[in-house]
């Protein structure tokens, strides 16, 4: 269904359409309040035919990826979920964090919601199996000297060929185990090993594993053990409470609880459980790293057949939907929608908590309007250079990052603060009518600093033309400025309102620093390749690999230089100029 923008707000499917969507637009019929809003949003509907219901099935979640749909069942920002990606295409593969899975050849393992559990398992893999954290290209003919990491017991330094690569292909093998929960066959593996080195007087080896053995096994008696089956399974169960959707997932590996995630699910408040834990299955088995071969649900869904044949396909075996209603399979499920319940009451609570926050500082601050969006600025620079600007976003209390803004200070070149917040809200202010990501005006702006800071940011604010309240918050003494007091406002520590401004500024002087340094590293690590026309990373390299320095590719004529890949005559002319007119 598309509206009168030709934008599509829903994605379906059905093995009669024509029964489906007759049914949306009968007089008399009842919908669900979701319903009556996107045929009220509706103007045009646009469909496809394909040979089976698996492959509508499979059509239908590809749509829905594409389009985002306003009126689907969605993860709330599941595109942002990380997950750990193991780089077996590469000869010395790595462990890294990634934000999509691609069908590039990787293994992938997630999506994790818990952040801290994600680096936790990456900070376990370093240490027990010793996989490299750095981004070189290995062949496996490197011989550079090793870094800090091997030193530290992080590393095996495949690039200063300490390990064959046949060795390191068996740590790879041996963290794939164990992030896929198979602790116990890979604490068997390594004790062989290890009682294999030490009868081959290795002893140095042997320690090594036993070490590693050690970790697995604290590892695996902190898991519970939920079953007596060894087999793996997924338990999906979901629960509404007061308005919320929220999707428990229990991983199930070898008979032991190995991990859980839980999801909010947005556009289904007004559903029933059914269609939200059919909703859950599409989107997140859609780009699942792993499918077990049973998945555990908490409703019966009413497409279970075509469900399982698109799993199974996935899989690239058979995948069954199982409802228990009795039996240690039962008492899984219930443990799982016990733990969903909990994990939306405490959204409600949070939510709840954080607006009293906000309520608290509009008492405190005397402000006329609830400041549900807040703005806050700050500055970071070095004796005036690299000066930068940040402007986070909290909404209802909540950091809300896709719309955190950075700004490069242009006009002030001096060592001035005041000066650099006048520009920074000013820019922002001004792009408020002409851009649409800073369309939305802020119910309060708070600055990090004095009196100075609250009257660059009051001035700026006038020159727009714009009567939005403006606070500044010290940091020495936590003094709060306001235009309307030229004594400043000291609340209690103890003030919720007060950590709240905290929280914000700090948050400010995060993001201002961290981009702050991004620019600091980029001009430290500068080329005088980089300043010549023609000449991106991907030449430069080319040329350092091919001289070895800048001075390297100074002295080589412009004949050599053309024997470079990618290097043309005009350009390598160029270069040659360049390089010898400084």
């Amino acid at each position: 269904m598309k509206d009168d923008k030709g934008d599509v707000i829903y994605v379906g499917k059905a093995a009669s359409l024509r029964s489906r969507v007759r049914s949306y637009f009968q007089k008399g019929q009842t919908h669900w309040a979701k319903v009556e809003a996107m045929l009220s949003n509706a103007a045009d509907v646009d469909w496809l035919v394909t040979d089976s219901e698996v492959e509508a099935l499979m059509l239908e979640c590809n749509l829905i990826k594409e389009y985002r749909p306003r009126y689907n069942v969605r993860l709330r920002d599941d595109k942002h979920y990380p997950y750990l990606c193991v780089t077996t295409s590469e000869p010395f593969p790595r462990v890294i964090i990634v934000r999509r899975v691609k069908q590039d050849g990787n293994r992938y393992f997630g999506p994790y919601t818990d952040s801290s559990a994600l680096r936790e398992s990456l900070r376990l893999i370093r240490r027990v199996f010793r996989i490299r954290s750095c981004s070189k290209k290995l062949t496996g003919s490197e011989r550079d000297r090793p870094c800090l990491n091997l030193h530290l017991g992080q590393c095996e330094s495949p690039c200063s060929g300490q390990i064959r690569r046949d060795d390191y292909t068996g740590l790879v093998r041996d963290a794939c185990l164990f992030l896929e929960g198979r602790q116990e066959s890979l604490a068997r593996r390594i004790e062989k090993k290890m009682l294999a080195a030490a009868e081959a007087t290795d002893f140095e080896r042997a320690a090594r594993l036993r070490d590693q053995l050690q970790s697995i096994h604290k590892l695996v008696a902190r898991q519970k053990v939920i079953s007596t089956k060894n087999i793996d399974q997924d338990v999906v169960s979901v629960t509404t409470e007061a308005g919320s959707v929220c999707v428990q997932l229990l991983f199930i590996r070898s008979g032991k609880l190995v991990g859980q995630n839980h999801f909010l699910l947005d556009g289904v408040a007004d559903e029933g459980t059914e269609d939200s834990l059919e909703g859950f299955i599409k989107r997140y088995y859609r780009d699942a790293a792993y499918v077990p071969k049973e998945i555990l649900v908490s409703r019966e869904p009413a497409e279970k057949p075509i469900l399982e044949d698109w799993l199974s396909l996935k899989r690239g075996s058979k995948v069954r939907l199982v409802y228990p209603k009795r039996g240690e399979k039962r008492r899984i499920v219930e443990m799982a929608v016990m733990n969903a319940a909990l994990a939306a009451a405490q959204k409600q609570d949070d939510e709840a908590r954080n607006l009293a926050n906000v309520e608290d500082l509009r008492e405190s601050l005397g402000l006329e309007q609830t400041p549900l969006r807040i703005e806050a600025y700050d500055i970071s620079n070095i004796q005036g250079r690299q000066a930068v600007a940040s402007m986070v976003v909290f909404q209802d209390g909540v950091p809300v990052k896709s719309e955190y803004r950075r700004f490069k200070i242009r006009t002030v070149g001096q060592p001035n603060d005041c000066a650099m917040m006048r520009e920074a809200i000013r820019r922002r202010l001004a792009h408020a009518g002409e851009d649409p990501k800073f369309s939305t005006l802020p119910n309060l702006i708070l600055v990090d600093g004095g009196k100075g800071q609250l009257s660059a940011a009051l001035e700026a604010a006038s020159e727009i033309g714009c009567d939005i309240p403006v606070v500044s918050l010290a940091k020495q003494l936590e003094e709060i400025y306001t235009p309307a007091s030229a004594e400043p406002i000291i609340l209690s520590r103890a003030s919720q309102g007060l950590r709240l401004l905290q929280r914000i500024r700090d948050e400010a002087h995060r993001f201002a620093l961290a981009y702050h340094h991004k620019l600091r590293e980029k001009q430290a690590t500068r080329s005088i390749l980089d300043g010549i026309p023609g000449i991106g990373s991907r030449r430069r390299k080319a040329l350092i690999r091919r001289f070895g320095s800048v001075a390297g590719v100074r002295a080589a004529s412009v004949e050599q230089l053309v024997e470079v890949p990618g290097i043309t005559k005009p350009l390598a002319e160029a270069v040659y100029e360049q390089l010898h007119s400084i």
